[in-house]
C-alpha cells in the first residue's frame, strides 16, 4: 500500500488549517463586533461553501485559476504560480471551501463573551490587538479548538473540489479521497479499505480527543 496519498492529505489539511487560523481570527473578531450594514453580505459569502455543491465551487475556481483567464494569467506571469493541477491550488481551494468551519466557531465564541470584558480592556488602555490576543482568545479556547478540528477534518474529507482543481497527479495532488475513488473504480477494494480505515481511525481519534478536552476529562484525570 502507498502512504503517499495519506501523507499528502494530512500535509494539505495542516497547511490549510494554519492559514485558516491566521485568517479567521481577525475575520471572526471583525464579524463579532462590527456594526456595518454589509455584515450579512459578508457572512453569506463566507457561508456559501456550506450550501454549494463542491463541484460548483470547484468549477468556478478552475475557471479563475486557469492561465487562459486574467487572474490565472496574472499569477503565472507575475509570480510564476500555476494553481491548476498543483498543490498550491489545492491549498487555496481548501482555504476557501473550509473557511466557514473555522470562522463560525470563532465568531460565535467571541459574540458570546460578556461585553464588559472588552470594555474593561479598552478602559485599561489596551489596544484592539492586545485585547484580542491577551483577553478575548484565551477565553474562547473551546471555540478555537472546535474551529481548528472542524477545518482540519473537513479538509481531509474533501473530494469534489480537490478533484476539479488538482486532478489526480501522484505525489502532487492525489490525496486520500481521490485514491479511494480510484481504487474502488479499479475494484481494488483492499487498497480502498486501507486508505479508508486509516482516515476513519485518525479522524475518530481527533474528534474524540476534542470532545474529551471540552468536557474536561483530561483535566480531571490529571488532577
Amino acid at each position: 500500500m502507498e502512504w503517499g496519498p495519506i501523507i499528502l492529505t494530512f500535509k494539505l489539511a495542516t497547511v490549510t488549517t494554519l492559514v485558516l487560523l491566521m485568517i479567521s481570527i481577525p475575520l471572526g473578531y471583525w464579524l463579532a463586533y462590527t456594526r456595518t450594514r454589509i455584515k450579512p453580505v459578508i457572512e453569506a459569502l463566507i457561508s456559501m461553501p456550506l450550501v454549494l455543491p463542491p463541484t460548483v465551487l470547484g468549477f468556478y475556481l478552475l475557471i479563475a485559476f486557469s492561465p487562459s483567464n486574467f487572474f490565472g494569467r496574472f499569477l503565472n506571469d507575475v509570480f510564476g504560480l500555476q494553481l491548476v493541477f498543483s498543490f498550491e491550488g489545492l491549498v487555496l481551494a481548501s482555504i476557501i471551501y473550509s473557511l466557514p468551519f473555522m470562522v463560525h466557531p470563532i465568531q460565535s465564541g467571541l459574540s458570546n463573551l460578556p461585553p464588559n470584558l472588552l470594555e474593561a480592556s479598552f478602559t485599561l488602555g489596551k489596544s484592539k490587538t492586545v485585547t484580542l490576543f491577551k483577553v478575548l482568545l484565551p477565553n474562547i479556547k473551546p471555540s478555537l479548538l472546535t474551529g481548528i478540528v472542524l477545518a482540519f477534518a473537513h479538509t481531509i474529507g474533501e473530494f469534489g473540489i480537490v478533484l476539479m482543481i488538482g486532478g489526480n497527479i501522484p505525489d502532487k495532488t492525489r490525496v486520500a479521497s481521490i485514491a479511494i475513488y480510484d481504487e474502488v473504480e479499479a475494484l481494488n477494494y483492499g487498497a480502498a479499505n486501507f486508505y479508508s480505515i486509516v482516515l476513519f481511525g485518525i479522524a475518530f481519534a481527533i474528534l474524540l480527543t476534542v470532545f474529551l478536552i471540552n468536557k474536561g476529562v483530561f483535566k480531571r484525570f490529571w488532577g
